[in-house]
């Protein structure tokens, strides 16, 4: 199924805030005991070096890619290959984390708390992306 190449932005959005509130309610619902100020301050380490480092510069980049977009696109083509890849690799990659208890509950509620928290940052930045694109075409400009 094709879409316009705007809805590709609202499908970053919605696919990034799914993955991040997911992993930031296992973050979180693990957290309680371990709830003190430097968990607290790690936990948001690890956010700001992964909202800097990574889901920023994602953002940035495949909203470029989408917004070089004239035709209608398949709907998968709000990513590439490669963030398909590591998508599945992080995904792959927790899942075994956590069913096979490689880290202790403390290590995934501060990382996973702070994880999630970049992964829902991008959602929610493909989502305002998606809104400001919305607001332009209706003021004219055509995408």
């Amino acid at each position: 199924m094709k879409v316009q190449a705007k809805t590709l932005l609202l499908l970053a959005g919605l696919v990034w805030t799914a993955a991040g509130g997911n992993i930031l309610r296992i973050g979180l619902e693990t957290y309680g005991p371990y709830v003190n100020w430097t968990n607290g301050l790690i936990s948001l380490a690890v956010f700001a070096v992964f909202w800097i480092f990574v889901f920023s510069r994602l953002v940035k980049k495949h909203t470029a890619r989408i917004t070089g977009y004239e035709d209608r696109q398949y709907f998968w083509r709000f990513f590439d290959g490669r963030s398909f890849a590591i998508m599945a690799g992080m995904m792959t990659g927790g899942i075994v984390l956590r069913t096979a208890r490689l880290a202790p509950d403390r290590c995934i509620a501060v990382f996973y708390t702070g994880l999630g928290a970049a992964l829902l940052g991008a959602g929610l930045a493909f989502g305002i992306r998606f809104v400001q694109k919305i607001r332009f075409c209706r003021e004219g400009e055509m995408l």
